[in-house]
């Protein structure tokens, strides 16, 4: 047989090999985790998890449900409310029960939720309609909420920063 032929046949053969080889290394490419350190089948599960998480931790602030917030505040919690002030999980859940902040309603959107190991970092856009200490808090604002998973497996909240979204013209 000619060197040629007998190359070719070699090369042809091993096709459905090298084919299966690909086969198998696609199927375990897509099991990794993807560069946030998650696969995706866990990354949509938590997702979801935390989808669900911040519509709680919505209703139970425009309910006033202080168990519901307490549960979902982790203890070393740190706010940034829009005006810069630092809260702990304590001084946020007593500006609630003294309602110098009362909120009653929340419309959420562009939200987006990232993951970086076992934390998962949440930006939205909020109009917010409510009072702060003797004013008004309607207006649109921008936030972040940090959440951690716990030793339990559980999501809790470690930090929320707000910021105002003014419009052009308006006063600061």
């Amino acid at each position: 047989m000619p060197r040629i032929a007998y190359q070719l046949i070699v090369r042809w053969s091993c096709l459905p090999a090298v084919g299966l080889v690909l086969l198998l290394a696609g199927g375990v490419a897509q099991s990794k985790p993807n560069k946030q350190g998650m696969p995706r089948a866990e990354r949509h599960e938590s997702r979801q998890e935390i989808l669900q998480i911040e519509e709680k931790w919505k209703n139970a602030v425009i309910q006033r449900n202080f168990q519901a917030m307490n549960e979902l505040l982790a203890d070393d919690y740190i706010g940034i409310t829009p005006n810069g002030t630092l809260e702990s999980k304590e001084q946020t859940l007593d500006n609630m029960k003294t309602r110098s902040v009362h909120l009653t309603s929340i419309e959420v959107s562009d939200r987006k939720v990232r993951f970086y190991g076992k934390t998962a970092v949440v930006t939205s856009k909020a109009e917010v309609t409510g009072d702060l200490e003797g004013g008004k808090a309607n207006g649109n604002y921008r936030y972040t909420r940090v959440y951690v998973r716990d030793a339990k497996g559980g999501w809790r909240i470690v930090s929320f920063e707000a910021s105002r979204i003014r419009e052009p013209g308006q006063p600061k």
